[in-house]
């Protein structure tokens, strides 16, 4: 059943059903020929559909010539025309020439005219953006073809009417903007304010009144690697002392991540051996490092692959560093919940069980320093991590487990308050955009004004 046929009794008696392509005209852009030069570097903008997310064009990144237009399906859009993308990352996009431009044949450019006011157009387009794309033919790349989107059923008011109808969505949606903009301003807060909590947690702030109320034991065992033994005592903490130009509550130590734990790395079972694939241990890589936890696999292999290729099967609550990958998984950390091997992009920190305590510990600290372990790679022209540098990383320690586990328990109790509150507005900002198309909703059916 169409549009029309579904709601025709529904419109305002001066309102009528039309096609898109009865009232408007419509035509798609073009590319000249990347071989001639002499097309480009001219200076009629060429708008490409990933710059439709500017709203309004006024400049473009490339520039092509008048012999480009002449030699080309490209041609010149008058200032004023509706641009909508028919295809790519961008498909449905909408934007407004700001000057007269030609465009990319991703691009359909629907002209100004007198039956149908272009902001009104502008504002049903982008009501019916999910249809049109779910109308879209192709496969994993949906295409809105011309006839689709000449076809597409449009309620006509009165051009008095269009006029009202923008002038009232533009009034509502200013409202609901503001609205947003101020829940993004508090979700950019809540985002300093993690950082500030996990920056406190390794100065020793968060800890720093149950330091002065309580006597803290040192272990007389030292901790595993190079830190130094301790004599058995008990005092209370006053005072603070400075260590690596970094001011660390006494009790405290730097202490490198090879002290306290063990480093080790995994491998890439040979794709060409199929029995080496398929079993059932879990094998990981970096690229599942992308959150906070790695639940699942990436791939599975057989008990063959991993005694033939010496990897190790790490235990869950493994913490596991990206030591390669470009963009951000590089530096990564993320703790496993499941058994697993990984391959060699992967530093993987396991704990004895009398140290367990210091895994969230750890784990919070690389969290929070994500950007300066980046910064630590090493290499050329993609500079990544090693075991190395892995191993030798320095963190602040308080030798006392106590203190590391009421660290953790106030850095949980924190973010589990400002995870709440995230959610609460992620869940407001979904609500306004169903609230925008609640208000399009009525606008198009005549009940807005």
């Amino acid at each position: 059943m169409t549009e029309r046929s579904n709601h025709t009794n529904q419109l305002p008696k001066d309102w009528k059903w039309v096609k898109l392509g009865e009232v408007c005209h419509t035509t798609s852009g073009g590319t000249p020929s990347r071989k001639e030069l002499k097309f480009y570097n001219g200076n009629i903008p060429w708008v490409k559909s990933g710059e439709l997310d500017k709203g309004l064009i006024t400049d473009t990144e490339e520039k092509i010539t008048e012999e480009a237009i002449k030699n080309s399906s490209a041609k010149v859009f008058p200032k004023g025309t509706l641009l909508i993308a028919l295809y790519g990352a961008t498909i449905g996009k909408l934007a407004f020439l700001g000057v007269d431009a030609a465009t990319n044949q991703a691009i359909c450019g629907i002209y100004k005219n007198k039956n149908i006011d272009s902001y009104y157009l502008y504002n049903y387009l982008f009501y019916k953006k999910q249809k049109l794309v779910n109308q879209g033919i192709g496969g994993a790349q949906p295409n809105i073809s011309q006839t689709i989107l000449k076809n597409l059923d449009l309620p006509l008011p009165p051009k008095a009417t269009q006029l009202a109808i923008v002038a009232k969505i533009e009034e509502l949606f200013s409202e609901i903007e503001n609205g947003i903009k101020s829940l993004f301003t508090a979700k950019e807060q809540l985002k300093k304010y993690r950082q500030s909590v996990l920056k406190w947690a390794f100065e020793g702030k968060l800890t720093e009144e149950w330091r002065k109320d309580t006597r803290v034991r040192i272990p007389a065992a030292p901790l595993e690697g190079n830190i130094a033994a301790e004599p058995e005592v008990e005092y209370v903490i006053q005072k603070k002392y400075s260590l690596d130009k970094v001011e660390l509550p006494e009790g405290w130590k730097w202490v490198k991540i090879e002290d306290v734990a063990k480093v080790g790395t995994g491998a890439t079972p040979l794709k060409s051996k199929a029995e080496y694939y398929g079993g059932n241990i879990s094998w990981v890589t970096s690229g599942a490092l992308n959150e906070e936890y790695v639940r699942e696999a990436t791939d599975f292999v057989t008990e063959k692959a991993v005694k033939e290729t010496n990897l190790s099967v790490y235990p869950k609550r493994t913490l596991l560093v990206a030591m390669y990958g470009e963009g951000k998984t590089r530096g990564k950390c993320s703790e496993l919940l499941i058994e697993a091997c990984t391959n060699q992009a992967i530093a993987a920190i396991s704990f004895d069980d009398n140290d367990i305590s210091i895994k969230p510990y750890l784990k919070y600290f690389l969290l929070k320093n994500y950007q300066d372990v980046r910064k630590k790679s090493s290499g050329g022209v993609q500079p990544n991590l090693n075991l190395g540098i892995i191993k030798k990383l320095k963190f602040p320690l308080p030798l006392s487990i106590e203190e590391q586990n009421k660290i953790v328990e106030a850095i949980e109790s924190r973010l589990s308050v400002s995870d709440k509150m995230e959610e609460s507005i992620t869940q407001s900002l979904q609500q306004a955009e169903a609230l925008k198309q609640s208000i399009l909703k009525k606008a198009f059916e005549g009940k807005l004004v």
